[in-house]
């Protein structure tokens, strides 16, 4: 039998067996696009028959986006097509939609005998303001919304101080993380032992890039595997920005393309430093969590009181990679043009716009969630408070990175600098916008003068 459904602003033909008069399920892929080791998908699948699974391109989120060649729209859609292919080998299909979610919701649930809503955790502000939202929906439905942990090893109130309260310090809660991992917290949902539970329909519309509003990119879905031998030689290589010394695997960890107990499994077995690296990101996570304020605001709220500058000039010049800084101007470059930077060059562009122009951090943060392909709200809010000084466990407000000593220490022979700036011997390189003595002088003082 073939239904309708209205998805917005387009209708969807869902052909659907004659079960569909039954109740259903529905798995909601959000940030967990894979159907192996996928925690809220393998409780959907072993509680109950007739899982329906679903994606949602969220018209609140896409409606801010102002570049229409955005490369993340482009990469889910990439990875919408791979798991739609996968799921139609299964006999399944993924029903893909365009709006809001709380009135695509309101549609299914009056449509259709919908019993549970299963989906995994997000704590982003919005995440979890939609998600309230939804949830007082299918209350009045008698619908059940389970969600579970799945982007992270440790989240919420999972790794405490001894009093109870959250660390605000990463070097004694990484101790904590460690001490507490066991195997338990590592061991894969076995996903595939269900599949047979997948509702079984065909979908016969996927929207275009085009129809949600955006246009194709040059981004290729990278492979979400990896070579081994990078993760065992990751403290080694990770800082020099002119080697693949580093995994490249962010952007599969925003998405969930790849599954976080996998990956720190193999940093476990594998490279602290590697390890440590997936620590950090459960940290930002959890300050997020405890400390929402951090969203527009310094984690620290004494540094709210810094007099930034307000050089429109400078900070065009920071974004386009013309601050007359080689190693500043390659990692904006690199930014600008792939989506990625250096987490290394991460540090100095930010702490070169914090402290050399003393520029506020949140237009560096904004313009980072514009352009990074793993952009996450806690980990980019993190980093540029770190940068700043403002955030928790932060550099101290008077270390201010020098880009040449930089640049002498993890590009000596120039190479990353060459790729990315090759004129800057030329006359046409722009001379440096700011002179680093008066920059650095500068920032320590109106850092005093506003903490004191």
């Amino acid at each position: 039998m073939g239904v309708v459904l209205s998805a917005n602003k387009h209708a969807l033909l869902i052909v659907f067996p004659a079960q569909m008069s039954a109740e259903i399920s529905i798995f909601w892929f959000r940030r967990d696009l894979r159907l192996n080791d996928n925690a809220g998908l393998y409780h959907a699948l072993r509680s109950v028959k007739s899982v329906l699974p679903i994606f949602i391109f969220d018209e609140n989120i896409l409606s801010k986006l102002e570049d229409k060649h955005d490369r993340r729209v482009d990469f889910i859609h990439q990875n919408l097509t791979e798991l739609k292919y996968e799921l139609k080998k299964l006999g399944s299909d993924l029903l893909i939609f365009h709006g809001k979610p709380i009135d695509i919701y309101k549609k299914l649930v009056a449509e259709y005998a919908v019993k549970t809503v299963f989906t995994n955790h997000d704590y982003e502000p919005y995440a979890q303001s939609r998600d309230a939202e939804i949830s007082n929906l299918f209350i009045e439905h008698g619908v059940e919304l389970k969600t579970y942990k799945d982007q992270c090893i440790f989240e919420k109130e999972e790794v405490l101080k001894d009093d109870g309260k959250p660390y605000t310090v990463f070097t004694p809660y990484s101790r904590k993380w460690k001490a507490k991992l066991n195997a338990f917290y590592l061991k894969p949902y076995p996903t595939e032992t269900y599949f047979d539970n997948f509702l079984k329909f065909e979908a016969n519309h996927f929207p275009t890039l085009k129809e949600l509003g955006f246009q194709k990119t040059d981004i290729l879905v990278p492979s979400p595997e990896f070579k081994l031998d990078i993760i065992k030689n990751y403290h080694n290589t990770r800082d020099i920005p002119s080697l693949r010394g580093t995994s490249r695997l962010s952007v599969h960890l925003r998405f969930g393309t790849i599954s976080i107990r996998k990956l720190a499994k193999m940093a476990l077995e594998t490279n602290e430093k590697f390890l440590n690296e997936l620590i950090w990101r459960d940290f930002y996570m959890m300050i997020l969590w405890h400390f929402p304020h951090v969203v527009g605001g310094a984690f620290r709220p004494a540094y709210d009181k810094i007099e930034w500058e307000r050089n429109e000039q400078h900070f065009a010049a920071w974004c386009k990679g013309e601050t007359g800084y080689p190693i500043v101007d390659a990692g904006m470059r690199e930014l600008n043009e792939t989506g990625f930077m250096h987490n290394r060059v991460r540090m100095v562009v930010a702490s070169f716009l914090t402290k050399h122009l003393l520029l506020d951090w949140r237009w560096g943060e904004a313009y980072f969630s514009q352009k990074l392909l793993d952009f996450e709200l806690s980990s980019n809010n993190g980093g540029w408070q770190w940068a700043a000084g403002s955030g928790c466990d932060a550099a101290p407000y008077f270390r201010v990175f020098n880009p040449y000593l930089q640049t002498e220490k993890f590009d000596p022979k120039l190479k990353y600098i060459q790729k990315w700036v090759p004129e800057f011997q030329e006359l046409t390189y722009p001379r440096p916008i700011v002179d680093h003595k008066f920059a650095r002088q500068r920032a320590i003082d109106r850092y005093q003068k506003a903490l004191k």
